[in-house]
């Protein structure tokens, strides 16, 4: 077998670029398995130095049924990337895995895809042929055995990744027409209005001691007497509450009601939003 033709055929086992390869079968005089391990290494190499980049955008995947979903988030460089074709087929494959192994990012890392490497190994590899930064980010799996799931994707890329993923699971035993349009219309909503949490007791005690710091330092500089600055900075906060818990935001399609107006329109006694996750590439 000539040298060109060991480069094609390594060309085809590893997907890494004709000059790379080249090189690789003269560092190993010929030997095929000689210069894979080669290209690995490099790759490792490679990866390393592109780990240091930023990576804001990428694509979200959903994967499951309507009683186990997951969505999980994978970054790049940009957004030509996102629509590469061997990034969409990882991104894809990952996304089933994500989904049996119940978004356990860790051990999801040490799984092995269809080539017989693991997750890691396989992004390590994907970041030297591509050229870009890869990243695993964020990841979530809702089951609940007495809930339906209910999901939505915004600008979609392609088949199940999109830029924008929502799911919400709703607890009832009531499966009718007009409970399923009010599942799809709640992760619709939840994709435009980001809530922090369920209720506003739920919203991450961080965030509320932010916020009310921001509005103090806001109300610092305002010359207000105290007490009136007191009620303004509870009446904002307040407020805050309300706008970042899903029960009391505006419903989209009806803003002058709240979401927990909407359930109580429904009339249906065993309606609750058990959770929801939402993941928008770059936030």
């Amino acid at each position: 077998m000539s040298n060109i033709e060991k480069v094609k055929k390594l060309r085809q086992a590893t997907g890494a670029g004709f000059k790379d390869c080249n090189l690789a079968i003269k560092e190993s005089a010929g030997d095929l398995d000689k210069a894979i391990e080669i290209l690995r290494i490099k790759g490792i190499s490679k990866a390393s130095k592109k780990m240091s980049r930023d990576a804001k955008e990428g694509v979200v995947a959903i994967s499951g049924d309507n009683k186990k979903t997951s969505i999980i988030e994978v970054n790049c460089e940009t957004d030509f990337v996102a629509k590469n074709e061997n990034f969409v087929d990882f991104v894809k494959e990952l996304s089933e895995l994500n989904n049996q192994k119940d978004s356990k990012i860790e051990e999801l890392k040490k799984t092995k895809m269809k080539n017989g490497n693991t997750v890691d190994d396989t992004l390590v590899a994907l970041i030297a042929k591509i050229g870009e930064k890869i990243t695993i980010g964020k990841a979530k799996t809702i089951s609940n055995t007495s809930s339906i799931n209910y999901q939505y994707l915004h600008t979609v890329v392609k088949d199940n990744l999109a830029k924008l993923a929502v799911v919400v699971s709703l607890e009832t035993k009531n499966e009718s027409e007009e409970v399923k349009t009010f599942g799809k219309q709640l992760s619709m909503h939840i994709a435009a209005t980001n809530p922090l949490a369920l209720e506003s007791s739920l919203i991450d005690k961080a965030l509320i001691n932010k916020e009310q710091e921001l509005v103090t330092e806001e109300l610092k500089n305002s010359g207000k007497p105290e007490d009136i600055a007191k009620k303004i900075s509870l009446g904002k906060m307040n407020k805050f509450k309300e706008d970042n818990a899903l029960l009391t935001q505006a419903w989209v399609m009806e803003p002058k009601k709240k979401v927990k107006d909407i359930i109580k329109e429904l009339s249906v006694n065993d309606l609750k939003i058990r959770e929801f996750s939402r993941i928008k590439i770059g936030e």
